[in-house]
């Protein structure tokens, strides 16, 4: 029997909205993102969720509050859920950094496998925590469904190690705020099942920004 392991960005925040990064500064949900998680707890509240896990960031637990609440759990932080660490840029602007530093701006942007974000994380730290901690647990439950809620970064990576998509390969998927997104473990290891429903939003979904935000 596979496990499925439901996945889900948390809702948007005023710095997403504003193309700020964030990384690991913990900034909380606004106003859009509130109505976006109380969306995703009513689609997932009719489920027979086994367990809740989520970041420790603010906008994480704001998303999986609701959800727990409404699957009759509590969210479960771990830190390993966090998004990567952007060093030095974390709080600047993307479109502000794309003109002031092109170079750090194109190697955040290439994929750049070495790059560290001037003190933060490179990609494969990022990817190593967060295969370990899905990997616990996917070890720690023989019945789902699961719930995971993270941020863009640890989806990608998650998107990755089920589809086995290179991690300097270019994103042709999206990572949208409190979407929903599916992959299954069992005795092969993980594998992507679906990726990017946001149907449990209904018209709120116009107000997803589709772009790749921490």
């Amino acid at each position: 029997m596979a496990l499925d392991i439901l996945l889900v960005r948390h809702g948007e925040t005023e710095w997403n909205s504003l193309r700020r990064i964030q990384g690991q500064l913990d900034i909380p949900l606004n106003e859009i993102g509130l109505r976006q998680a109380r969306a995703i707890a009513r689609r997932l509240g009719a489920s027979p969720v086994a367990a809740v896990y989520t970041s420790n960031l603010l906008r994480a637990s704001q998303t999986a509050e609701p959800i727990a609440a409404a699957c009759g759990r509590v969210a479960l932080p771990d830190r390993r859920l966090r998004e990567r660490h952007f060093g030095s840029l974390q709080g600047s602007y993307y479109e502000t950094l794309q003109q002031t530093d092109p170079e750090r701006h194109r190697r955040m942007h290439s994929r750049d496998l070495a790059f560290d974000m001037d003190g933060g994380e490179t990609l494969p730290a990022l990817h190593e925590r967060v295969c370990e901690v899905m990997a616990e647990i996917a070890a720690r439950h023989r019945e789902g469904p699961v719930v995971v809620v993270a941020h863009g970064g640890v989806l990608d990576c998650c998107y990755r190690l089920a589809s086995g998509l290179a991690l300097d390969a270019p994103r042709t998927y999206g990572l949208f705020n409190a979407s929903l997104n599916t992959i299954a473990y069992d005795s092969d290891g993980f594998r992507l099942v679906s990726w990017g429903d946001v149907t449990h939003l209904g018209a709120a979904a116009d107000e997803i920004d589709t772009r790749l935000l921490n």
